[in-house]
């Protein structure tokens, strides 16, 4: 996978009171949406900077219409496709079956995704079955596979700090070789909205409630 790589990118629309909502007692629902629509272009601006737009595809939620998504697909030449129903494992199978072939999956608020740590995790496959990296609150902030495997999704508790565990499990189950390549943070709680306007200021934007 080296050059260019798959890449499914989770994106719900920005609208207030339905995206970031843990956010909201902190920023209130406007300025939660609008962080994530700032984390969104973030994250598309660092994937564009590591792979082509055309091997990128937003799985689009809440308004596969939105205007931010039809504004991106135009600008980058990047596919959008609506996630179907069902958990977030649904989805991320889903999303790595349709890139027949070696993939990553993310999601949109992890500040720390950097161009050569996506392209490290697309290497990784070259000789791993499974890429991911764990998130210091337990879960993940990217996983990528050589084939997929409804498996590795099955009965894991999302939202909580047993995600990343339970998927280790998974995957030492299932016989595959795992690479975590690095440990991240994301942007989920109030509490780290602190730390990111210290390392990503101007991405943090306003940090007051709206």
């Amino acid at each position: 996978m080296s050059g260019e790589f798959s890449l499914a990118i989770l994106a719900k629309a920005p609208i207030p009171g339905r995206a970031k909502t843990r956010l909201v007692p902190a920023l209130g629902p406007a300025g939660a949406a609008r962080l994530h629509e700032r984390l969104l272009r973030h994250t598309l601006a660092t994937a564009l900077a590591a792979t082509p737009g055309h091997r990128i595809t937003l799985w689009t939620a809440l308004d596969h219409a939105h205007p931010l998504f039809l504004e991106l697909a135009k600008r980058h030449d990047v596919a959008l496709r609506p996630q179907p129903e069902g958990d977030l494992g649904k989805r991320m199978h889903h999303a790595l079956v349709q890139a027949d072939g070696p993939a990553l999956v993310i999601g949109s608020d992890c500040p720390m995704l950097s161009p050569a740590l996506l392209g490290t995790c697309a290497e990784a496959l070259e000789d791993h079955d499974a890429v991911c990296l764990p998130a210091e609150d337990g879960g993940y902030a990217l996983i990528g596979v050589r084939y997929p495997d409804p498996r590795l999704f099955d009965a894991i508790p999302w939202g909580s700090e047993r995600v990343m565990a339970e998927t280790r499990e998974r995957i030492a189950a299932l016989g595959w070789r795992l690479a975590c390549p690095a440990t991240v943070w994301d942007v989920d709680r109030p509490e780290d909205l602190a730390r990111l306007s210290r390392s990503h200021p101007a991405l943090a934007g306003e940090t007051e409630r709206c």
